[in-house]
């Protein structure tokens, strides 16, 4: 039933993504409402993306697109993966509710690009016109247009005269979208220190073990765990429930910092310290590696997450440009489904000019 739903292209996950009622928001043409929903519960178990979230910077029409019973399933059998992480070893920032930083010399050009694209002059014009195409398999999901403008707004539809649109309804995606908690914390971030920027994702994310003891994290997880079960076994399911220990917590915490820093990427690509601010906090997570690659003859950077980041199954990489940070491409496997990839193409404009 999980399967089914995330094939469906109407359905795309949103803040919360892994809750008991799963909720997720239509993208649609119009730009009538910027109404979202949020699940306010998280289950301790891995998140994914199909593609990179496009449909979250539309912040219209919140609807149920998965039964809340499958969505608990779900939950509980993706939980029952080891991960990457033996267990044994210690892990004891996770246990105190804080998180663990990285800081291999691998992360090195993530921090360095974070801290280089401030100082990047654009070029003509007062905005980032950003057209991304995402594509499932063979087939074209969605195309949609974001302007970023240099005042640090969002404005997003299905076409050019779609943004027009919602800049004369002040509709501004930075400040009333869905993603909003997010693209203020990566803001945040580029300022903050690693494992403040973490803290402060997080919480944005409304994660439920970030910020507390370790009886009080075991406690929220046993209950999720134990109310997942109950559905389970209405289902005829059989499958043991996910012990607690701090490197499952720490586990949780990089996966579901991956999801959100990378959905708050995809809805302020345009923005620099939304870019700087996700890029430091990709560098913290230690199961993500970086590679230099050329893109179309232009220099870019490769960032993997691994299947350890996803619970032990598929993997997500991002292509970004090597000078700006801007998206280039996003890819997700997930076994059993097509692949999902997301091409973003960049331009300089002049917002009165579209």
């Amino acid at each position: 039933m999980l399967r089914a739903a995330m094939a469906d292209p109407a359905t795309v996950p949103l803040l919360g993504a892994g809750a008991a009622a799963d909720t997720t928001m239509e993208a649609t043409s119009t730009m009538d409402r910027t109404t979202t929903a949020r699940a306010h519960e998280s289950s301790p178990a891995p998140q994914r993306r199909r593609g990179i979230g496009i449909a979250g910077r539309w912040g219209i029409g919140a609807g149920v697109g998965v039964a809340a019973a499958a969505a608990v399933v779900a939950v509980v059998l993706t939980s029952s993966a080891t991960g990457g992480m033996e267990a044994g070893k210690d892990s004891s920032a996770a246990a105190s509710g804080s998180t663990t930083v990285d800081g291999s010399a691998e992360h090195a050009p993530l921090m360095t690009l974070a801290g280089s694209i401030k100082t990047v002059t654009p070029a003509a014009g007062d905005a980032w016109l950003v057209k991304a195409t995402q594509v499932h398999g063979t087939k074209t999901m969605q195309v949609v247009y974001t302007l970023y403008t240099d005042g640090h707004a969002i404005y997003t539809g299905s076409s050019v005269k779609d943004i027009k649109r919602a800049i004369v309804r002040q509709q501004d995606q930075m400040t009333d979208g869905g993603y909003a908690p997010l693209l203020e914390a990566a803001v945040a971030a580029a300022e903050s220190s690693p494992a403040d920027g973490r803290t402060l994702m997080l919480k944005a994310a409304e994660d439920p073990l970030v910020g507390l003891d370790p009886a009080a994290q075991k406690a929220v997880w046993d209950k999720q765990q134990a109310d997942a079960q109950v559905i389970i076994k209405q289902k005829g399911g059989k499958v043991e429930p996910k012990l607690y220990s701090p490197q499952a917590v720490q586990r949780h915490f990089d996966n579901a910092l991956w999801t959100y820093s990378t959905q708050a990427l995809s809805a302020g690509d345009g923005n620099t310290q939304v870019r700087a601010g996700v890029l430091r906090l990709l560098s913290t997570i230690s199961a993500v590696s970086v590679e230099n690659s050329t893109t179309h003859g232009k220099a870019t950077l490769t960032i993997t997450a691994g299947p350890e980041v996803f619970g032990g199954e598929g993997s997500e990489v991002l292509t970004i440009d090597a000078l700006t940070g801007m998206l280039v491409k996003d890819v997700s496997t997930v076994p059993g489904l097509p692949r999902a990839s997301t091409t973003y193409e960049s331009s300089r404009v002049t917002t009165a000019e579209l």
